[in-house]
Order: structure tokens, then C-alpha cells, then sequence
């Protein structure tokens, strides 16, 4: 119940965090130092779990490698696509992620192809054509933001696959976990920031605190979860983070985000692809 209880918590805060992001980006700060503002308080908000946590730190190293995938370049690219096609939008594309996760997982780690995973994947697909038709979008949303969204969406299930080998296995604490993953995101943010010379802004910063918060609060739920529970479990349950995505975009931007009939039900199909995949994995 634990598992379930945190995989839930999990997917609900990573959608308010997607609608946070929106509200912050609309100051027009650049997307590129928003990720490093969201991943920095992220990170402050991981950082007492890890201390309290502390355990065995020797095998922490592959955890750092994996920051570097997510929330690294995958912040970035999310972030990018938030700006650029807005949070519905994006939380939908990103819902796809348990499709590319076990094309992953029968491709390197050689599972076995099984019909409720062709279920959940012609579910998926079909999600993702009702959000490709869609006509009559929002002039915010751009061709650019999805394609960033795909990208970051990619990222997001190699990053998960890896966590999930690594979780198998490790004496390595959740908390300690997650803050190392979050440390060295926010370090590969950091250098690109730095090198594309964004300019970074403390008011700014201020604006993506609400975000970063509810993005460290996810993502500890997320490893806690990953910990105490079974994937089969655990991974159908975050997937409907897009599903809040949506329903949080729809209550607090409310006509901005064009949120209409088509959108949700690509968003419900994309869902219930996630949850077969999850069960038959």
C-alpha cells in the first residue's frame, strides 16, 4: 500500500510541477535557466531526505550517471517543450514514456514481447494520433514544444530503466539516490547554462521555487516507490501523471490551455496504454 500510495503522490505533484512551470515561464524567463532553477530546489528540498537516509554512499556512482540523463538533459528538454507547447500538451506526450520504456527493455534487456504490451502500445499510439489531429490548438502551442517533448520523453524511459536495474540491487538509500541523481542534473544544467551565458536572475529564481518544490517532493515519492514496490505496480500509477497534467492545466489556465474533448480522451487512451503495460511487463 505504501508503494501505491507513493507512486500516486508522485504522479500528482510531477503534473502540478508541469503547471507550475508554465505560470513561471510566462514572466519570460529563458527555459534554460527555469530547468536550473526548478532542478536547484528540487534539489534543497531532496537534500534532508538524503541526510536523514545517509546508509551506504559506495555505490552511489551509477546514481550520478543516471542524473545526467534525468533530471539533466530530460529537464531541459521538458522544460523547453512546456514553454513551447504548454503543459497539457506536454504532460500527454510525456504519458507515452512507458511505450518507449519497454521498446527499451525488449530491445536490451531481451523481456518478452507479450500481448497486453501490443495492447498498451496500440492504445498509446492511438492517444498520440488524437493529439497529433488535434485542430484548433492554442497559437502558444508550436510544433517544436512536442518534438522537445518526444525527445525529453525518450530520455525519461532510458533514465527509468536504468533506475530500475539500479533499484534491484543497491544498498544505496532512496533519499541519498535521488538527491544524487538531482545533484549531477543540476550540474550538467548548470554548465550549459553557463556556457550559453543565460542570464540568471535571483527574482527569477524565486519564480520557479513552487515548481522545484513540488518536482523534489515527486521525485522522492517516485524512488520511495520504486524501493518498496513492484515496477508492475508502481510504474502504470506514476503514468497517470499526464493525466493530472491535463486536469491541472484545464482548472488553474483554464481557457489558455484550449483543454477540449479530443485532448483528454488521447490523454485517457495514453493512460490506460501505460496501466497495460505496467500490468503485463
Amino acid at each position: 500500500m505504501d508503494a501505491v500510495l507513493l507512486a500516486l503522490a508522485s504522479a500528482f505533484l510531477f503534473g502540478a510541477m508541469t503547471v507550475a512551470i508554465r505560470v513561471a515561464l510566462q514572466r519570460g524567463i529563458a527555459p534554460e535557466a527555469g530547468a536550473l532553477f526548478t532542478v536547484v530546489a528540487a534539489l534543497a528540498f531532496a537534500l534532508p531526505f538524503a541526510a536523514f537516509q545517509a546508509g551506504e554512499l559506495a555505490g552511489i556512482w551509477p546514481f550520478l550517471l543516471a542524473g545526467l540523463l534525468g533530471p539533466g538533459l530530460s529537464q531541459l528538454l521538458f522544460t523547453f517543450a512546456v514553454n513551447e507547447a504548454g503543459p497539457s500538451r506536454t504532460s500527454v506526450v510525456v504519458g507515452t514514456a512507458p511505450l518507449f520504456s519497454v521498446a527499451i527493455a525488449l530491445v536490451l534487456l531481451e523481456e518478452p514481447l507479450k500481448a497486453g504490451l501490443i495492447a498498451g502500445a496500440i492504445l498509446i499510439v492511438a492517444g498520440g494520433v488524437l493529439l497529433v489531429g488535434e485542430r484548433g490548438r492554442p497559437q502558444h502551442v508550436r510544433a517544436i514544444g512536442l518534438v522537445a517533448a518526444l525527445a525529453a520523453t525518450v530520455v525519461f524511459a532510458t533514465r527509468d530503466n536504468f533506475l530500475r536495474w539500479l533499484a534491484i540491487d543497491t544498498e544505496v538509500e532512496p533519499g541519498p539516490a535521488a538527491a544524487a541523481t538531482l545533484g549531477a542534473g543540476a550540474a550538467l544544467i548548470a554548465v550549459y547554462v553557463l556556457a550559453r551565458r543565460f542570464p540568471l536572475r535571483g527574482s527569477e529564481a524565486r519564480a520557479f521555487v513552487p515548481a522545484g518544490l513540488l518536482f523534489g517532493a515527486s521525485y522522492v515519492c517516485l524512488f520511495e516507490a520504486y524501493y518498496r514496490g513492484l515496477v508492475t505496480v508502481v510504474s502504470p500509477l506514476v503514468a497517470t501523471e499526464s493525466l493530472w497534467g491535463v486536469l491541472l492545466s484545464a482548472l488553474v489556465l483554464r481557457r489558455s490551455e484550449g483543454v477540449g474533448a479530443r485532448l483528454v480522451a488521447g490523454v485517457l487512451l495514453i493512460v490506460a496504454g501505460g496501466a497495460l503495460i505496467g500490468i503485463f511487463r
